[in-house]
């Protein structure tokens, strides 16, 4: 089985991608790194951090055993290494393979995206500008995929080749 990860800003596109990817592929399991991490008012710390990985290992585990499941895909904004590395690890340990990327867009693109998702809380202009500052540090990360004017279904499309 395999586990599609899909790091990149907030804003840039993840869960839209990753529920894409569960909606066209049968028996994929979706998984959401935020629902692992829900604590209000939202604390992000190295104690919360960790419990989400401990949790999202779990999730993991648990659609591995699952006869029907046959792939899932994780999204999670991962802005910090030792957090992503706890994760892959844990995930190889479980013997799974892994499809890694990161989802990024120009600035521009961000705004644009950002502007159109009336739905998420986060969506203001304070925690625009914090996404925007993150996008060198994830256009530095491997398998980056520049979604920048690209569709999502061509996203998919080129994540599942």
């Amino acid at each position: 089985m395999r586990v599609i990860i899909l790091n990149g800003p907030m804003g840039v596109g993840k869960t839209t991608v990753g529920k894409a990817i569960a909606n066209k592929y049968a028996g994929t399991a979706f998984i959401d790194g935020d629902w692992c991490l829900d604590i209000h008012p939202f604390i992000g710390n190295k104690e919360t951090k960790t419990m989400a990985i401990d949790n999202i290992h779990h999730l993991i585990n648990n659609y591995r055993t699952c006869s029907e499941c046959k792939q899932i895909v994780l999204v999670w904004l991962m802005d910090e290494q030792w957090v992503y590395d706890s994760l892959v690890t844990g995930i190889r340990d479980m013997g799974m393979d892994m499809l890694e990327v990161t989802l990024w867009c120009d600035a521009e693109e961000l705004k644009k995206r950002w502007v159109n998702d009336v739905i998420c809380e986060w969506r203001t202009d304070e925690w625009l500008e914090i996404s925007k500052k993150s996008l060198p540090y994830f256009k530095r990360q491997k398998m980056v995929l520049d979604t920048s004017g690209i569709n999502i279904a061509k996203i998919v499309d080129m994540i599942m080749e």
